[in-house]
């Protein structure tokens, strides 16, 4: 449990796109949560190629949405900065849109035309992983300074016998105002597969981002001087969750009005 703990604050979507879950405010009614779609690619670059081989690439690409009026689509590039050979690839693209209808639009907009900005990539680096999620707002982040820039950890959790995620949502909600009133400025989401997996080994993955590794290192030590004692008063006994995998991420496209 303690180690669970520790991946909520050094590591920081349901079973089905668009899924809610009622989130109460004080003197207000309740509104629904709603997660939003997130696809993944997991990527090595081929023999001779690197990060910088892959910036005319994303001009290419935002050149493309730009001409296909796609403007409700982020994407973002990770790459790996605390991981291990388990991760066998040089960078993540993640992709997100506020509603499945609309990153399906771009889907279909990218293989009906998308083509040729389609070759570029192939050249620089090769995909074998294309994963979809659901994601679940825990924790908004304060406004960034340098929204272009973040760190963003993940790390996958398992529910234990008798518990459904019903059972985690509420705690989940006061942790994030845990951490808040104790001065965390990590976002904070859950993510849940959809598609592109099978066999998975987790239940779902536990997301957390931060301005800077300053901002997660704050984290880290508030947990280490007391919060620990808060998180096993909220999750004793009801989810295990691994090591924390981290990446420094890079924006390649922000949606209009987009909120990470």
């Amino acid at each position: 449990m303690k180690k669970f703990l520790t991946v909520l604050v050094s590591g920081g979507l349901l079973l089905s796109v668009g899924i809610g879950i009622a989130d109460e405010h004080e003197g207000e009614a309740e509104e629904a949560n709603v997660a939003v779609p997130v696809e993944m690619f997991a990527c090595k670059f081929n023999e001779g190629k690197g990060p910088a081989d892959m910036k005319p690439v994303y001009k290419k690409f935002n050149a493309w949405a730009d001409k296909q009026g796609i403007d409700d689509y982020t994407a973002w590039s990770l790459a790996p900065y605390y991981a291990s050979p388990e991760q066998d690839f040089d960078q993540i693209w993640l992709g997100v849109s506020p509603k499945a209808k609309a990153l399906g639009r771009a889907q279909d907009s990218w293989l009906a035309t998308g083509g040729k900005v389609q070759e570029a990539f192939d050249e620089v680096n090769t995909c074998d992983v294309h994963a979809a999620y659901s994601a679940l707002k825990i924790k908004s982040p304060p406004e960034r300074d340098n929204p272009s820039n973040i760190f963003i950890s993940f790390s996958d959790c398992n529910m234990a016998d008798g518990t459904s995620f019903d059972d985690l949502y509420n705690p989940l909600i006061e942790w994030g105002k845990y951490a808040a009133e104790n001065g965390s400025t990590a976002g904070m989401w859950v993510f849940f597969p959809v598609h592109g997996g099978g066999g998975e080994s987790f239940d779902f993955k536990f997301v957390a981002a931060w301005q800077n590794l300053e901002d997660r290192g704050a984290d880290w030590d508030s947990y280490s001087e007391g919060g620990w004692q808060k998180g096993n008063e909220l999750f004793a006994g009801k989810v295990e969750c691994d090591s924390s995998r981290g990446y420094l991420a890079s924006s390649v496209r922000m949606a209009e009005d987009d909120e990470e």
